[in-house]
């Protein structure tokens, strides 16, 4: 085992850096066992010096990250402090000054990946970010490295614990979005504003980094179609159920069936209880893959928190500090293929459709008409009269697939009718 020990910068000491800087120092022989030298925390780069970080020494803390990174002297340095400035100009700087990288920042590497990876391959330093999508889930490494002799058609997956513990408690308890919303954010699984989770932001960043990889080109946040979960309700559940249902906010990335273009979006959608991640509960994610040779695949666990995040970087960790004592490098960007990502207009997809319609004689044939002149196929139909005596009446169509532009004309065409009173919901089915 060498004996000078690699040296290791932290940037952030929050939820998830605090637990990095504890696994180092309380598993230190192990690490040093597994990648042949021991690692040293050298630096620790923090906002508010005057927090109390239990495990970290204070003469390790600094506020002055740049100078951090650019010591000259350090081997890796980890990236926990997320979003897009100051971290960019951060990892470009520690590349420069003969550093690789383990980034846990989602919303940068879907925004400027290329960047990124230029500056590493540039400098010939690793960029890793397992930690970027999912978690304690082993994800990216499968599918940059396990998977990388096979072609990968579909990502689909649930990406983000937030939305899919509020999701599940709406389907079992029976609960409304709000409800079920306070009990996530008294559990701590939401954030004071949530925006970031349950509007879908914090899923498209992760689609980006999945089809980028999977799909071997670039793919970055704003190529991403993206929906919240906010308009959920209970009456869609019960919908769902009567289709042998539950829904489900998912990351979808596909490849075309003529393979010359991509597609990557999030949405809720409803999916058979018979798919496996119908069956994924509370704050857990899973990712299932489809791939050509290896068929399919799923990867299941918690997707966020600091132990299970922790555990990835220091798993990325691991593997940069073996690369460099092998003097070597790790897989870099790999987007030879260059396809361009298609529009969701193009996405070839079924919707669900509740209509308040007027209580008469007539309506579904106006309703199927419309269907018909945007070219979009009827799977079923279901309509109820309401006890209430109103004169309106439920309508539920279930189209057969579509492209997602046909689908959406319809709906628009439907909203002019005066027989519709209302569109009260509109999702997709997936899975199927």
């Amino acid at each position: 085992m060498r004996s000078r020990p690699l040296k290791v910068a932290l940037l952030g000491c929050g939820v998830v850096g605090s637990e990095v800087a504890r696994i180092m120092t309380t598993h230190a022989d192990d690490l040093a066992a597994r990648i042949g030298a021991p690692v040293e925390l050298a630096g620790v780069a923090v906002r508010r010096p005057d927090k109390v970080r239990g495990g970290v020494p204070a003469e390790l803390i600094t506020t002055d990250a740049t100078a951090l990174v650019k010591r000259g002297d350090i081997d890796v340095v980890v990236e926990v402090i997320g979003g897009i400035e100051p971290a960019r100009s951060l990892i470009t700087t520690a590349f420069e000054h003969g550093a690789s990288v383990v980034s846990a920042n989602k919303a940068l590497l879907a925004q400027d990946g290329a960047t990124l990876y230029a500056a590493a391959d540039q400098h010939g330093q690793d960029l890793y970010y397992e930690a970027a999508v999912a978690g304690a889930i082993p994800l990216i490494r499968p599918l940059r490295e396990s998977l990388a002799g096979d072609k990968i058609n579909r990502v689909m997956g649930i990406v983000n614990g937030t939305t899919n513990f509020i999701l599940d408690k709406m389907d079992t308890s029976g609960a409304g979005y709000s409800e079920a919303l306070d009990e996530a954010t008294a559990l701590g699984y939401a954030e004071a504003d949530p925006t970031a989770d349950v509007e879908g932001f914090d899923a498209a960043a992760k689609a980006a980094i999945l089809a980028g990889i999977a799909f071997h080109t670039r793919v970055r946040l704003d190529d991403v179609y993206r929906e919240g979960m906010t308009e959920v309700t209970a009456a869609d559940f019960a919908s769902a159920k009567q289709m042998g249902c539950t829904i489900k906010l998912l990351a979808i990335c596909e490849r075309a069936a003529d393979g010359g273009s991509v597609t990557a979006r999030v949405h809720p959608a409803m999916i058979p209880l018979s798919h496996p991640l119908a069956s994924v509960r509370e704050a857990y994610n899973a990712v299932f893959v489809e791939a050509e040779a290896a068929g399919r695949l799923m990867f299941y666990g918690p997707g966020a928190g600091g132990s299970p995040t922790a555990s990835a970087v220091l798993g990325d960790l691991v593997a940069v500090c073996r690369n460099r004592l092998n003097e070597a490098t790790g897989p870099g960007e790999s987007a030879y293929t260059r396809l361009p990502v298609s529009p969701m207009g193009e996405v070839v997809t079924r919707y669900h459709i509740s209509l308040d319609v007027a209580d008469k004689p007539g309506v579904l044939a106006q309703v199927a008409t419309v269907f018909a002149e945007h070219g979009v196929s009827i799977d079923t139909v279901r309509q109820q009269g309401r006890q209430d005596g109103d004169g309106e009446a439920s309508l539920v169509v279930v189209t057969h697939r579509a492209p997602d532009a046909a689908l959406s004309g319809t709906v628009e065409a439907l909203r002019k009718l005066d027989t519709v009173r209302g569109v009260a919901s509109i999702m997709r089915v997936e899975g199927e």
